[in-house]
């Protein structure tokens, strides 16, 4: 089976749009919510984080469609990592490290599957074939 180096060029732009993707849905939301019965929530909602999600998606299937699975899974972790670490670090009680290992635990496993994913349908469809 052949397989490709590493390349860059895309491990630089999925970085560039995991960044980017964490500013747009996340980056702006820095305030907790408290509801009447004291109870803390946020700062982040659930359609938030399943738009950060599926915005993301599309960008490492593309690349793992052209054969740069790795780099799909790298630029994406990397970048969601260095995210998370810039926008929580400001945490006095240290465990923004916990959460940002998480995050980068998460989309290692997510971005992962989708490249595996991805990769074996494309290769199942050209051994066809189609």
């Amino acid at each position: 089976m052949h397989r490709r180096p590493l390349n860059p060029a895309p491990v630089l732009l999925l970085f560039l749009a995991s960044v980017a993707a964490w500013a747009a849905w996340l980056g702006w939301d820095q305030h907790r919510d408290v509801h009447p019965d004291g109870s803390v929530t946020g700062p982040y909602e659930a359609w938030q984080v399943i738009g950060l999600v599926l915005s993301l998606a599309a960008p490492v299937a593309w690349a793992a469609v052209r054969g740069h699975a790795a780099s799909a899974v790298f630029g994406t972790t990397a970048g969601l990592t260095v995210a998370s670490y810039y926008d929580w670090s400001d945490d006095s009680s240290g465990l923004f490290a916990v959460g940002v290992v998480l995050v980068m635990a998460g989309t290692l496993a997510a971005t992962s599957a989708l490249s595996v994913l991805v990769t074996r349908m494309t290769r199942d469809g050209r051994g066809r074939g189609e």
